[in-house]
């Protein structure tokens, strides 16, 4: 348990979340967008000033470092704990106004650049849990970035910690920021020899106590369909609206059923995302999800059977598909790797926090880590309501989110 420390966990979050740097999905470049990188020179910077000699900022934007193992610590296996620094294209990243709402006493928390913003625990039930805690939200015009710059300023005061505690044991440590996570891109450019861990934790997850080791198996699937086009004025028998096959297509799919608005715990879905086109060409786009990689193949061959049945229904019409594969289940790969999981469990429960194993409704950039040699989980940072205005974080969480990380690697080193 960390002890006699005074962290800057707080302050470091309050700076970095005035840092624009929102990913964008439509982007090509890598990173999508270059704002990424202002706070990427800041990390880099104020690792160097903390005593991570060897931090740098490659030249896609990630950023790394080296706390080498305590004193006396050998053969030891080297842990990598990662966060992404870019904020997600859902809800407005610039101006980002942090307010401290200490000692929290249960009202509502209006918040003043819109009224109509009100964060309640009747609608976050967590802030039960947090009353007397130090909130901090944004204004009401913006995320707050609590996801995921809660996890960079945890694994900032972390090393911070062990470089001015140098008799806390530990193993070798190695610091990963990373951009576009939230765009799913988030691993796409990095070299792993720079990483050079034996396992990992990713920093991006929500209510204390948090671990997270299985997340959903994704793939993206996109339709094309194609009809014939002609003058309205002139069109009886010949035009084919490519814009109502794909309607007809979507209405095709399950109301109560199938859906993100009407799954949860272990069910996936399959979630259309967009719908752009004319005559001749319409296109739907799709995320799919299942906790189980297998399934997903079924969720596929489904659609495409609704395309079928559309196509039958408009004459002329035709259509074509391609599939990608975003990520898949960490657990997986993580399961192979028990131990990870136990130094996590223990190290909560050592400081006298429950472990409360969950899986993830979606993915990190661990799911993919974990893919590439890296089995990575995720652990709290207390960060809620996230992609959101009324985005929150507790300063007491963050704190002992450092304590865990702390934990881990002193059990990891013994």
């Amino acid at each position: 348990m960390i002890k006699n420390y005074k962290h800057s966990v707080k302050d470091r979050f309050l700076k970095y979340v005035c840092i624009d740097t929102q990913s964008n999905p439509d982007s090509s470049s890598f990173p999508s967008t270059e704002k990424q990188k202002n706070l990427a020179k800041i990390l880099e910077e104020e690792l160097k000033n903390i005593g991570v000699l060897d931090a740098f900022m490659d030249e896609h934007g990630y950023v790394f470092g080296t706390i080498p193992a305590s004193k006396g610590i050998v053969n030891k296996p080297t842990i990598c704990f990662c966060s992404h620094i870019d904020t997600a294209p859902d809800c407005s990243g610039t101006d980002v106004k942090p307010i401290m709402h200490s000692k929290y006493n249960g009202q509502p928390i209006i918040l003043p650049d819109d009224i109509s913003q009100i964060i309640t625990k009747e609608q976050h039930p967590y802030l039960k849990e947090k009353i007397g805690d130090d909130i901090i939200t944004a204004s009401g015009k913006t995320l707050l970035g609590a996801d995921d710059k809660a996890g960079v300023a945890i694994i900032m005061d972390l090393a911070a910690y062990f470089i001015q505690n140098p008799s806390a044991k530990h193993s070798e440590i190695r610091i990963l920021f990373t951009p576009d996570e939230e765009v799913g891109r988030g691993v796409e450019k990095l070299d792993m020899k720079k990483v050079n861990a034996n396992f990992g934790f990713t920093l991006d997850g929500g209510k204390l106590g948090s671990l997270e080791y299985e997340s959903f198996s994704a793939d993206a699937m996109k339709f094309r369909f194609k009809g014939i086009a002609a003058h309205p004025g002139y069109a009886k028998n010949k035009l084919v609206n490519a814009v109502k096959v794909a309607s007809y297509f979507l209405n095709l799919l399950p109301k109560d059923n199938w859906s993100p608005e009407t799954t949860e715990e272990n069910e996936g879905f399959v979630h259309p995302m967009s719908i752009t086109g004319h005559l001749e060409e319409a296109k739907v786009e799709f995320i799919i999800r299942s906790f189980d990689t297998q399934m997903l193949k079924n969720y596929e061959d489904k659609l495409i059977n609704y395309a079928q049945e559309a196509i039958k229904a408009f004459e002329g019409s035709a259509f074509d598909y391609e599939v990608k594969e975003q990520y898949r289940n960490m657990g997986e790969i993580i399961n192979q790797h028990t131990y990870i999981i136990d130094f996590a469990k223990a190290a909560m429960q050592k400081i006298g926090i429950e472990p409360i194993v969950e899986k993830i409704r979606g993915g990190t950039d661990g799911s993919k880590l974990s893919f590439m040699g890296l089995p990575c989980p995720n652990l709290f940072t207390g960060e809620m309501a996230i992609h959101s205005k009324h985005e929150f974080v507790s300063v007491q969480d963050m704190e002992k989110a450092v304590a865990v990380c702390a934990e881990i690697c002193a059990m990891a080193s013994s």
